[in-house]
C-alpha cells in the first residue's frame, strides 16, 4: 500500500531516537521500512552500528505499523512496550557504514488483549542479516496501563 506518512509522524519518539529513514510499504499485518547506516548514525562505532541495535530498528518498525494503524483509524499515536525478543539471530557483529537496511515486520498473532507477536527480519541487499520474533504489548489505553489500572 502507498505510504502516506513520514516516519516521524508515526513514532512516539523524537530526534535523535528516530532511527528509520522511510516506510517503504505497509499492509494489513505489517510493513517494510528502510534506513542507511552512516558513520554518524546513533550508536555507531568504528566497525559500524552493533547488530544489537537491530532490536530497536525492529521495534521502531512495529511502532510505525501501529502508528499507521492508529492514523487510519483517526486515533493518536501511542507508545507500545517490547515484552521480549525470541531467536534474535544476527549473522554479523555490526551493520557496516553505507549499508542500506530493510526492516520487515509481520504480525503472526491477532487477539484482543494487546499482546502481539511479530516476525521480523533485517536485510542488506539480498542477504538476510538478522531474524527475530518480537513480543509486544500495545495497550488500548496507555494512560490507564501506566497507572496500573489495566
Amino acid at each position: 500500500m502507498a505510504v502516506e506518512f513520514p516516519v516521524k509522524d508515526l513514532l512516539p519518539h523524537s530526534e535523535p531516537m528516530i532511527l528509520l529513514d522511510t516506510i517503504v510499504s505497509h499492509h494489513e499485518h505489517g510493513l517494510v521500512a528502510s534506513l542507511q547506516v552512516r558513520e554518524d548514525s546513533l550508536f555507531a562505532e568504528a566497525e559500524g552500528v552493533p547488530t544489537w541495535v537491530g532490536l530497536e530498528y525492529m521495534g521502531q518498525a512495529v511502532a510505525a505499523f501501529a502508528g499507521i494503524t492508529a492514523r487510519q483509524q483517526n486515533k493518536p499515536i501511542q507508545i507500545g512496550f517490547l515484552v521480549s525478543a525470541r531467536r534474535y539471530e544476527p549473522c554479523i557483529s555490526h551493520f557496516p557504514p553505507g549499508a542500506q537496511l530493510t526492516v520487515a515486520v509481520n504480525a503472526v498473532t491477532f487477539n484482543t488483549t494487546g499482546l502481539r507477536v511479530f516476525e521480523c527480519t533485517i536485510s542488506s541487499g539480498s542477504s538476510q542479516v538478522v531474524t527475530a520474533n518480537l513480543n509486544v504489548y500495545l495497550p488500548e489505553d496507555v494512560a490507564s496501563f501506566m497507572e496500573g489500572n489495566s
